[in-house]
């Protein structure tokens, strides 16, 4: 899978709140990055798995990543986004600002 450009920083950051699979630097954007995978699609997109609630943990969850990091999640440029990935990784679909931050 490719990079989009980006460096890792972290992967698999566990809180009691929620996991992390991915922080990434994209210039002077943090992006936290959730990855999906589905073998099949009869089932809905892998994408569709990020629920409402699995938004609200990966939210808190990177609250608690940049306050650990000496970040305030008020002044530093961050965005959340999700790979899905089908068949096999022979389909990724790379989704920036998948989550919004609410």
């Amino acid at each position: 899978m490719g990079r989009q450009g980006l460096v890792a920083l972290a992967e698999n950051y566990t809180a009691k709140c929620g996991e992390l699979d991915l922080v990434m630097q994209d210039g002077s954007t943090l992006v936290f990055v959730e990855v999906k995978y589905r073998q099949s699609t009869q089932y809905g997109l892998a994408q569709e798995m990020v629920t409402p609630s699995k938004a609200r943990k990966l939210q808190k969850a990177a609250t608690l990543w940049l306050l650990q990091n000496g970040l305030s999640p008020y002044d530093t440029d961050f965005r959340f986004d999700v790979v899905a990935i089908h068949q096999q990784g022979n389909d990724i679909n790379w989704i920036k600002n998948a989550i919004t931050q609410g």
